[in-house]
């Protein structure tokens, strides 16, 4: 799943591709992709591109005042195409192409999504608030705003909830999902399963400063590369996620993993929770 970093990338990467360029159409060729019909999607025909910005995870086009947002879920990506196929394909909520986007020299996007759970969302709004996902969003953790203080205050309201789970929702934090919760928490040298009250001064410093430290990386590794080569720079850079049974890269021990009914999480037992392994809580629903 694109995290803040990686949508902090396609909004450098887009904004140099678009800037100047017109929208000739947008095929729709999934219709459960799109989540609105006012303004219609042929509203942005003819227009020419503002802009691109980031809100959390959330991918926003800016077309003469209105705005193409794209949340990529789980299995969404972005696909320039330096010269599209003139013949619009043919709706079908069974291919991975959920819509094109064509520019007026030939060029394109396709927007694209793997797998059969369809989850990849598109919404033409007149302001990105419109979007009900936007709008419940937290702070931004790269935001100048966001402080030890803030954070402080969401893991007091957060009480006992486990602190993976609240890097994991964007109601709290926005732009932090699987992969980089599990990054952070590893820096941190935290459990996620620690209750997010339990967290003392010294501690709240130390996931503040993981959190900005991460993420600062990984947007830092990923600026100026488009989006062809993202997916591989941040599996290459990750310490823990998605690593189960390799070695820690800090202390050595080898890597765990808790898995539940439709995500999984790792760890370093060492570095994080004093050797003890983690029980697996497979039907648990605490950190979907």
């Amino acid at each position: 799943m694109p995290e803040l970093p990686e949508v902090q990338a396609l909004v450098e990467d887009l904004g140099g591709r678009l800037d100047g360029r017109a929208v000739v159409r947008v095929d729709l060729a999934t219709f459960s992709a799109l989540k609105t019909f006012d303004p219609p999607l042929h509203a942005l025909h003819g227009s020419f591109v503002d802009g691109v910005a980031r809100h959390g995870k959330f991918l926003d086009l800016e077309v003469d005042g209105l705005h193409l947002v794209l949340h990529l879920a789980r299995a969404g990506w972005i696909r320039w195409r330096d010269e599209v196929p003139k013949v619009p394909p043919k709706p079908s909520n069974k291919s991975p192409l959920a819509a094109r986007i064509v520019l007026d020299d030939g060029s394109g996007l396709d927007i694209t999504e793997a797998g059969t759970k369809k989850s990849l969302a598109m919404y033409v709004v007149r302001s990105p608030a419109d979007v009900e996902g936007i709008a419940r969003l937290g702070p931004d953790p790269l935001a100048e705003d966001f402080t030890v203080e803030v954070l402080g205050r969401i893991l007091d309201e957060a009480g006992r909830s486990q602190v993976k789970g609240v890097l994991r929702h964007q109601g709290t934090i926005a732009g932090i999902g699987n992969a980089y919760s599990d990054e952070i928490l590893h820096a941190a040298r935290m459990s996620p399963f620690k209750p997010a009250s339990s967290l003392d001064p010294d501690d709240r410093e130390t996931l503040f400063t993981a959190i900005r430290d991460v993420l600062g990386a990984a947007v830092a590794r990923t600026a100026g590369l488009g989006a062809a080569d993202l997916k591989g720079e941040k599996k290459a850079h990750l310490a823990v996620h998605g690593r189960t049974g390799e070695a820690c890269p800090v202390c050595g021990d080898t890597v765990a993993e808790v898995s539940f009914a439709d995500s999984s999480l790792q760890y370093c037992p060492t570095c994080q929770t004093g050797g003890k392994p983690l029980a697996d809580r497979r039907m648990s629903r605490l950190l979907k």
